[in-house]
């Protein structure tokens, strides 16, 4: 491959979530795997709803994958090209001025689909005398539509194949508001056009806007990218991903303490025909990437298996990984790596690393069943006298099998319970030299 130049164009009208990311993963790898460019490009032409809040959000989960762009691109400073285009189109005829209500175009829908008609503009505005435009300017703002050229509309897909739309199917598509707002389908296209945007990956709820813009960008005599339209993703029953369901936003995963390559790994291979592989690197994730291996169905996410994706990353993280993680909970430095070989395999955050802390230094409130009592009380009083090392558990059971006949789980478990509070976690052997406090009923 060329090097290809990709972008990704969220609004900062809100928060990214796992929708938005599978976009910009791709556009990103795509860039990586070439040794292109990457564009983050703030699509922010609507000032009501555009926030500098949320565009530092963005900025700032994008940072947290390790998702770095090249250049950073707002769109509110570009008007003036997005002005000039819209001179070009109607020098070419391919802009006109229309002038219905909101309430006016539903009618004309609702009337077109009682008739078993498609709801397609029906270019009313084309017949106006200009008499009439200025009579109707008075008392309203004019929209700005694109002609489109009734013919078919085809392009060679990189996800979905060969694809083509009939252009009489679609209604001439609104790039002006009659307040003045440049819409996407313009502002994007004018960008794709004069940043040599080379790859252009999105969601396949964007098939029909790609339609329109590739006229537009032919009508601006601009070169058309590789288009590729990915699955939208559905919850696990495959119910529709609702951009306002919270609990998917990225700020929202990396409260929860997901880790960033568990999360990338995950949406590097969602929907596609190749196995998961859980990534430990930003290079294995590009070197892996094929997006010609992902399908046109709707992808099943469950929010539920990013928690054992991070458990399962962080149990091979190298200690240097989490030396920062480590220092902060006041682990003395000669302690970090016995302690990270103790817990890595038992943490499902980097969060969880406290409570082990606080159980090896206060030690744990003890789990004793009645029928355990007189046992537990009897080992404790075998337990050697501290330091102890990793073969005081081995001697110390010995002891108490002997002393009891106490065997099996029947002699582990209750002082697994008694010493940690827990019935699960790393080798005993590995715990006691961890331990500072003799533990007492």
């Amino acid at each position: 491959m060329s090097s290809a130049v990709t972008r990704f164009a969220p609004s900062p009208t809100g928060y990214l979530h796992v929708g938005n990311l599978r976009t910009a993963l791709f556009n990103w790898l795509i860039a990586r795997q070439s040794g292109g460019i990457f564009v983050l490009r703030l699509d922010d032409t609507d000032p009501e709803r555009s926030k500098p809040e949320f565009a530092d959000a963005i900025k700032g989960d994008m940072e947290w994958l390790g998702l770095t762009w090249d250049r950073l691109e707002t769109q509110s400073s570009r008007l003036d090209r997005y002005a000039a285009a819209a001179d070009q189109l109607r020098a070419a005829d391919r802009f006109y001025e229309a002038f219905e209500t909101p309430v006016e175009l539903d009618l004309k829908r609702k009337k077109q689909l009682n008739m078993g008609k498609p709801p397609v503009y029906d270019r009313a505005a084309l017949n106006l005398t200009d008499a009439e435009k200025d009579t109707l300017r008075a008392e309203r703002g004019g929209h700005w539509r694109f002609l489109l050229n009734h013919a078919r509309i085809g392009w060679a897909d990189g996800i979905l194949g060969d694809l083509s739309i009939d252009a009489a199917s679609v209604s001439d598509p609104v790039l002006i508001r009659g307040d003045g707002q440049v819409l996407y389908t313009l502002a994007s296209v004018v960008d794709d056009t004069e940043m040599g945007i080379t790859h252009v990956v999105r969601g396949s709820d964007h098939v029909t806007n790609t339609a329109t813009q590739v006229q537009i960008i032919e009508a601006l005599g601009g070169t058309l990218p590789a288009f590729a339209h990915h699955s939208l993703l559905t919850g696990p029953q495959g119910e529709a991903l609702s951009k306002r369901l919270g609990t998917l936003a990225l700020r929202d995963l990396r409260a929860a303490g997901i880790e960033p390559l568990a999360l990338l790994s995950h949406m590097a291979r969602l929907g596609s025909s190749d196995p998961f592989e859980l990534r430990a690197t930003h290079q294995e994730l590009i070197d892996g990437f094929d997006l010609s291996r992902f399908g046109a169905a709707p992808t099943k996410f469950d929010v539920a298996d990013l928690g054992p994706l991070t458990a399962r990353h962080l149990a091979t993280l190298p200690l240097e990984a989490v030396t920062s993680d480590i220092a902060a909970l006041g682990i003395p430095a000669d302690q970090a790596a016995a302690f990270w070989n103790v817990v890595k395999e038992n943490i499902e955050t980097r969060a969880d690393m406290a409570a082990w802390w606080t159980l090896f230094t206060e030690g744990a409130t003890p789990m004793v069943a009645d029928e355990d009592r007189d046992f537990v009380a009897q080992a404790f009083a075998l337990l050697p006298d501290q330091p102890w090392d990793t073969t005081t558990w081995s001697t110390w059971t010995t002891a108490v099998k002997g002393a009891t006949g106490r065997k099996g789980k029947g002699l582990f478990m209750p002082l697994r319970l008694a010493m940690t509070g827990r019935q699960r976690g790393p080798e005993m052997a590995e715990v006691l030299p961890l331990l500072q406090k003799r533990p007492t009923l």
